[in-house]
């Protein structure tokens, strides 16, 4: 399933949310020009790599062990990987920031994805493949969503074979089916190899947790919501 719109109407400009999609932009750009070996080299410490955490292993640069949980928000791995995080931030992300403010929104971001590292972490702790990626943040701001307006309509792509289907869904069923797959997903993924996914599931999950507990302290009060 592929959101396309949502029926919910923007009272401000989502800064914050463009400001993220410009900077993961830039970076994004930054890593397509690098060769590949400096790439690899740059994912590494600038993801993260579970056991790096959970065996005391370190960069070398003591700083490196902390800004990751920051930067690895900015990094991707691909056009789609890029795309499609843009996309669903653009979507959720607008609308629960008008919801927090700008402000609010930019930590609350910031600290669901610190969280879905962690989570993620917790999970694959003796993972050697660098995690990166904002899809833990975005999951988290899904999360809000969810709290927010669940009788929002959000307007879904579904493929059928060859054909598209469109179909208005109600956000609680789209983002509650979109959790249980990340959940089915990331409980098949644990009786793989440690590096054998190459999704975060546990990260996804982490997130949308983090983001349903923690938007009751982050949303402005006095709002009516659909």
């Amino acid at each position: 399933m592929f959101p396309i719109r949502d029926t919910v109407p923007n009272r401000t400009f989502p800064t914050t949310t463009w400001v993220i999609i410009i900077l993961c932009g830039i970076v994004f750009l930054f890593e397509t020009n690098l060769p590949r070996e400096l790439l690899e080299e740059f994912t590494y410490y600038f993801g993260i790599v579970p056991i790096e955490y959970t065996k005391r292993h370190h960069h070398g640069l003591p700083l490196l062990d902390y800004v990751a949980f920051l930067t690895t928000m900015f990094l991707h791995g691909g056009w789609l990987h890029f795309l499609g995080n843009m996309w669903f931030l653009k979507i959720f992300g607008s609308k629960v920031e008008d919801r927090m403010g700008h402000s609010r929104f930019l930590v609350f971001y910031l600290i669901v994805g610190i969280l879905a590292s962690m989570f993620y972490i917790y999970f694959s702790p003796r993972s050697s493949m660098p995690v990166i990626g904002a899809s833990g943040a975005i999951a988290g701001v899904m999360g809000a969503y969810y709290v927010l307006f669940p009788r929002a309509k959000i307007l879904t792509l579904i493929p059928i074979f060859i054909f598209p289907w469109f179909i208005e869904l109600p956000a609680v069923i789209f983002l509650g089916w979109w959790f249980l797959l990340q959940l089915f997903s990331g409980t098949v993924a644990q009786v793989l190899p440690p590096d054998g996914g190459g999704v975060a599931w546990w990260g996804h999950i982490g997130g949308f947790i983090a983001g349903v507990l923690l938007v009751p302290f982050f949303k402005r009060p006095s709002r009516r919501y659909q």
